[in-house]
């Protein structure tokens, strides 16, 4: 991994969600490959168990919830002032609730969208300004197979999701002449803690999932390529076939 040319500093990726999952495999494998790696999530103790595998000096954990978007600007301010300008935003913190459309509560419905789509919204505000400056960035967003085709019974989650596809392509618009590249993963099932949670009911054979490792695989990938190329829509599925 090449040096941040501005700075001679390794390349900054910030990773939500990053205390479970896809984003802590994510945060692992782009510490790997050189990158110094911004852990955020609201789980300050997964956080600091994930760090103590990491490099002090490359590396900072910062527990926050991604709804409180007013937060989110200090958030990326501390990323920079200890690691440097971020060149990486992953977001990649989601949730999921499973239930007929006609019986979901409102604040359910409203409580996957803000996290799902309204927060790397928000996120992605933060983060742009510098990567404008700089004329250089990659932002993944973490979609979900969910954002291409729908799912009884998961009707907020697809909706958060299709519109999280939907905002990754009109981004990408927006900023390519500012150099800056925008990428959606829209991963089938992957076995992680969110088939543990107790908003979702669902029955999938986990073995046949996609393992978090193998999308964190395609999150460097992405976040890797030549600055001249982007990879800006690729959906991964699980070759046995389960969603």
């Amino acid at each position: 991994m090449q040096l941040d040319s501005d700075s001679n500093r390794l390349p900054v990726a910030l990773v939500s969600g990053a205390s479970s999952g896809i984003g802590q495999a994510t945060a692992r494998r782009l510490a790997q490959a050189g990158f110094a790696v911004a852990l955020v999530a609201r789980n300050r103790e997964r956080l600091a168990g994930l760090q103590a595998e990491l490099p002090t000096a490359t590396s900072l954990t910062i527990a926050q919830d991604l709804t409180d978007f007013a937060a989110l600007g200090a958030l990326v301010e501390a990323v920079e002032a200890k690691l440097g300008p971020i060149a990486v935003l992953v977001n990649n913190a989601g949730m999921a609730y499973t239930g007929p459309l006609e019986t979901m509560p409102v604040a359910d419905w409203e409580q996957v969208l803000k996290l799902n789509l309204t927060a790397p919204f928000a996120l992605t505000r933060a983060v742009l300004p510098t990567m404008r400056q700089r004329r250089t960035g990659t932002i993944i967003n973490m979609v979900s197979i969910a954002g291409k085709q729908t799912f009884a019974d998961w009707g907020a989650y697809c909706a958060s999701k299709f519109g999280l596809l939907a905002f990754s392509r009109t981004l990408a618009q927006e900023v390519r002449q500012d150099g800056i590249r925008v990428t959606a993963l829209c991963p089938g099932a992957v076995d992680t803690a969110l088939w543990d949670s107790e908003a979702v009911t669902a029955d999938f054979d986990r073995q046949a999932m996609l393992a978090a490792e193998t999308v964190a695989d395609l999150v460097l990938y992405a976040a890797s390529l030549p600055e001249r190329a982007v990879l800006e829509e690729v959906v991964l599925m699980p070759s046995g076939g389960v969603l």
